[in-house]
């Protein structure tokens, strides 16, 4: 519609603006909503690429190239090749005048909201059928950290638009049953975390699916080390209730994502040997981590895949943010064995019973 802003801030997004600003930005408005410390930033909404693919003149001609494909799903090779065609396509196509001065602008004002000329920001793609319970688009879309300028926004905004059209991702919707027309793609840029440690945290234990704990894998540097399997990170899990750290596993960390001297971009380095094999978190800033996991699981009422960081440049706890959260959409899927069983001895009746009275109390001070 004409009257679709270009920017959304994120802290004016919410589930409700889903379709503006994709299944990321919506999330990180939520968060912000639930006054989750999230940093700040804006979302270039689906209106600004929708307009993009109308006014280059791209729209129906990316559809005559992803229409042969209906008749060969697991042809690999067509699927690369369309997707080469397409991305090419996209990147040779100028951004309308007025779509580019907004992203200026919001980035420029958003430098001025944090006091840094030149913010440094991460650039994450955000689409419409992302972040769903029922369906994993997860690291399909571009992401790019440490980005620097109005200019490099504007390059790397591009960038994550043509990424909806990555052989996975067009393969992926095509399993899923998503039109590719029906999917639209938003962009978050946000300031950077300047991350001392990083990583990914369950709020149930994904190797069994357990939600009496809390799993933290955790890496030195920017999150990325850990979320694109380049580490073999730390892994700590937290008793739910007790916040105990009942489990800590160090392991080799031998590389990490860290700003080059000129923080001008995110760098692969090595990590110094005694850092290594140290573990990168106290016990104190596990459970303050797995709070935040707990208070997330919570407001979403659902079991939740997050990405935090400890941001070096804020005192603790208040360096603890939360940088992305969906729906964790393996074991949710199954259902929940009955607490009460038909056989057992008497205590173990008592005991079930009291359990689910627990749960009935917590369920109705969810919903009040």
């Amino acid at each position: 519609m004409d009257d679709e802003p270009y920017i959304l801030w994120l802290d004016d997004c919410d589930r409700t603006s889903m379709s503006l600003v994709g299944g990321k930005c919506a999330s990180l408005g939520d968060m912000i909503k639930a006054n989750i410390n999230v940093p700040p930033g804006f979302a270039v909404t689906t209106a600004a690429y929708r307009d993009f693919l109308v006014e280059a003149g791209v729209g129906q001609e990316i559809q005559k190239i992803l229409a042969p494909l209906a008749a060969c799903p697991d042809d690999v090779e067509a699927t690369e090749k369309a997707s080469l065609t397409i991305r090419q396509l996209m990147g040779s196509s100028p951004i309308p005048a007025k779509i580019e001065d907004s992203i200026c602008r919001a980035y420029q004002e958003l430098c001025g909201e944090c006091g840094v000329a030149d913010l440094p920001v991460a650039v994450r793609s955000s689409a419409t059928a992302e972040d769903l319970p029922d369906a994993s688009f997860a690291g399909q879309q571009d992401t790019t950290l440490w980005v620097r300028s109005a200019g490099s926004v504007m390059i790397r905004t591009a960038i994550c638009w043509s990424s909806l059209f990555t052989a996975r991702a067009i393969s992926y919707r095509v399993a899923m049953g998503f039109p590719h027309d029906k999917v639209l793609i938003s962009v978050g840029v946000q300031k950077m975390a300047n991350a001392r440690v990083a990583g990914v945290m369950f709020t149930l234990n994904p190797s069994n699916g357990d939600r009496s704990t809390i799993a933290i894998d955790a890496s030195w540097g920017l999150g990325e080390s850990v979320v694109s399997g380049m580490v073999t990170p730390d892994n700590f899990l937290v008793n739910r209730i007790t916040k105990d750290v009942i489990r800590r596993v160090a392991s080799p960390k031998l590389l990490e994502y860290i700003p080059d001297a000129e923080g001008q971009k995110a760098v692969v380095m090595d990590v110094p040997p005694e850092r290594q094999t140290a573990l990168c978190m106290t016990d104190e800033e596990v459970q303050a981590v797995a709070i935040l996991g707990e208070c997330l699981d919570v407001y979403y009422h659902y079991p939740q895949d997050i990405e935090w960081a400890l941001d070096r440049d804020l005192p603790f706890p208040r360096n603890i943010v939360a940088l992305q959260c969906r729906p964790e959409t393996v074991w949710s899927r199954k259902p929940r064995e009955s607490i009460i069983r038909q056989k057992g001895g008497p205590l173990d009746f008592v005991v079930a019973n009291l359990l689910a009275g627990v749960r009935t109390g917590l369920n109705h001070s969810r919903e009040d």
